[in-house]
């Protein structure tokens, strides 16, 4: 007997919604993998190597080596101690090591690199303070390219 000589009540029969979903989804076709997007944030601390494919957006720090198939973007409160070696390379905080990219680095206003760069296009904007050499390579024959991602789909970073 339910409070103040209610009558109790009773959940009502509900059908399970991974049935009706599997119902309703039989001629749906499957979506394609999602791409790979990881973000170091921003109070983060990460040791060791990363290694992988896909798009890495540093917001914390990363001390040890990066090695890509893909996207490096280090934000303006990013900091990677260690070498960076990717396909693209951005660079809006600090790095602390050597770079190699295989299609092309952009050291933008607030990015500072303290290291040496290989790579086949490079951009400097105005502010931006690279701290080693530069050693500018022929493009491969083959642009390497993250599956489901194009270069202009990166994320814009806030100034």
């Amino acid at each position: 007997m339910a409070f103040f000589g209610g009558q109790p009540k009773t959940a009502p029969a509900m059908e399970s919604q991974t049935d009706g979903a599997r119902r309703e989804g039989e001629d749906i076709p499957e979506l394609p993998e999602p791409r790979s997007n990881t973000v170091i944030a921003k109070d983060l601390i990460v040791t060791g190597q990363l290694r992988g494919e896909g798009v890495v957006q540093i917001e914390g720090t990363v001390e040890g080596e990066v090695n890509l198939k893909g996207y490096v973007i280090v934000t303006p409160t990013g900091r990677v101690k260690g070498p960076v070696e990717a396909d693209v390379i951005r660079v809006a905080g600090q790095v602390e090591g050597n770079l190699v990219s295989h299609d092309h680095v952009q050291l933008e206003r607030t990015g500072t690199i303290n290291g040496d760069v290989t790579t086949v296009s490079f951009v400097i904007e105005n502010g931006g303070r690279l701290n080693g050499r530069t050693t500018m390579v022929p493009e491969q024959a083959s642009t390497p390219h993250v599956e489901g991602l194009e270069p202009s789909e990166l994320p814009e970073e806030d100034a």
